[in-house]
């Protein structure tokens, strides 16, 4: 019963936060957003005390029900060590304790150093949401566009096709890098990786060595089996000597379940008497142990973890194949609204993708340099950002982007518009364009003739630095092929204007 319990509240929140990242249409924010705010890093990044204290006061309680119920990281181990059909699969091995705090030391410094790129490939959230925007999210948009397709030959138009393409290289080849790796760990070892890699395990662990409730061994009914350390997935059982390494456990029932002799009990503490065979144990006090009311106490915690929380071608007019745009080079990459500067990016954000995977816009993709590899940037090739828009912000949830209007958005300026002339059709070709000027929601931009001594000269775009909020538009609608003759230089720092 327990174990089921464990079970269905694992299986929420692992399909909750799934579908969070493989959405593209914005809708399940609203009732699955919380679920991301209270993964540990992000809620530490974010300063969000609120969720950081209860995560710490539910591990000192109850143990790591965080890391086998609340983090998708852990339970999806857990999904992929049930692919293995072997029972009694596993075996008590000593705490690699060396590695684990090497790790959380590794963390710890890249924090302080604002090396992301180290903080992102150890975050275990992050990992997981790598995996589901590049791997899963591909795979929901094929099927939502196959029923668009299905829909649309009987005349029915309840879905929409969206585009699938590849944000990133070095990012998708982390993400399967990262599947792989947990995975194999998983499915031979269970929660090896957990144990001796992740640093949120590893702190989760150091509090709940102290936790008032834990796995204790009741040794007079112990049989010495080996039941409960072959089904312990965090190999921290030892049945010779009847102990538990409560740094590793992570509260998951397992062992308890399989106990055929009652040996394992979840309390505050072990039970002291001795017992006869055919009596039941009894504490200190002479009661009678109440296997009711632990199940009670188990299934309370478990639940309390719950309380804590919503290629086709494009032809123009079927005669010409349009090119595709490239990506310019930028000199400083453009950070989204919301973000403040470069360095609060770098500081905060632990490559997640989730503001990725949300982007209505096409705008966000992971960045390719290896300083700040996964973390999001934006370029204009497939769409613009719109002023309306807020999605990235009000999904991120570490402060890296934080929450902005739609008013604080439009004064916000995170790079300016630059016309390059030899990009430019008016010039290139000599006909009439204006589609700069025509679209910028600010109102930057103004065709002025490009010699005003010639009256044929022709009229080219000049942009007002003052007035341009770095939104794309400009750049993202220029007919020019395939680089644009207006492109946006971001700013290290933003403005308001």
């Amino acid at each position: 019963m327990l174990r089921k319990i464990r079970l269905i509240l694992a299986s929420v929140f692992f399909i909750g936060i799934t579908l969070l990242f493989v959405d593209f249409t914005g809708l399940l924010h609203h009732w699955l957003g919380w679920m991301a705010k209270i993964q540990f890093l992000p809620a530490v990044l974010a300063m969000n005390l609120v969720v950081v204290v209860a995560l710490i006061a539910l591990t000192l309680l109850f143990g790591r029900i965080y890391c086998s119920v609340i983090c998708p990281l852990g339970v999806m181990q857990d999904v992929i060590a049930r692919l293995r059909r072997k029972k009694n699969k596993y075996a008590y091995s000593k705490a690699v304790s060396w590695l684990r705090y090497t790790m959380l030391g590794v963390m710890v410094v890249a924090l302080i150093a604002g090396l992301g790129s180290v903080v992102q490939l150890l975050a275990p959230y992050s990992s997981f949401g790598r995996i589901a925007t590049n791997l899963l999210q591909p795979v929901w948009q094929y099927s939502n566009n196959l029923l668009a397709a299905v829909a649309e030959h009987y005349d029915s138009y309840a879905f929409y096709t969206t585009d699938v393409w590849l944000k990133s290289v070095p990012t998708f080849v982390i993400a399967v890098a990262t599947l792989l790796i947990v995975g194999f760990l998983a499915w031979r070892h269970g929660r090896t990786y957990c144990n001796t890699v992740c640093p949120v395990g590893t702190v989760l662990g150091f509090l709940s060595r102290f936790s008032y409730f834990k796995v204790h061994f009741v040794e007079d009914k112990c049989r010495n089996c080996s039941l409960c350390s072959k089904n312990c997935k965090a190999a921290c059982i030892d049945f010779k000597t009847h102990t538990v390494d409560y740094s590793r456990c992570v509260t998951c029932g397992n062992c308890i379940t399989q106990c055929k002799f009652g040996a394992l009990e979840y309390s505050h503490r072990p039970a002291l008497a001795k017992t006869t065979a055919g009596e039941a144990a009894a504490p200190v006090g002479g009661e009678v142990v109440d296997k009711g009311k632990r199940s009670f106490l188990l299934a309370s915690a478990l639940l309390s973890t719950a309380a804590i929380a919503q290629e086709k071608k494009k032809v123009d007019g079927g005669l010409a194949v349009i090119e595709d745009k490239v990506a310019p080079h930028r000199v400083t990459p453009i950070t989204p609204p919301g973000s403040l500067s470069a360095a609060n990016m770098a500081k905060r954000c632990t490559g997640c993708q989730l503001c990725v995977s949300e982007c209505p816009n096409g705008v966000l993709r992971p960045a390719t340099d290896w300083l700040h590899v996964m973390q999001p940037v934006m370029s204009y090739e497939r769409g613009y950002c719109r002023p309306e828009c807020t999605r990235c912000s009000d999904v991120c949830p570490t402060g890296a982007i934080k929450p902005v209007t739609r008013a604080d958005k439009s004064s916000t300026q995170i790079g300016h518009a630059v016309w390059i002339k030899k990009n430019c059709v008016p010039v290139t070709d000599g006909v009439e364009c204006g589609n700069c000027a025509r679209h910028c929601p600010a109102g930057a931009i103004e065709m002025v003739p490009l010699n005003e001594e010639d009256e044929n000269t022709p009229f080219v775009p000049a942009v007002d630095e003052a007035k341009c909020i770095g939104c794309g538009a400009c750049e993202n609608l220029c007919p020019a092929r395939p680089f644009s003759a207006i492109i946006v230089e971001g700013h290290e720092v933003h403005k308001n204007i």
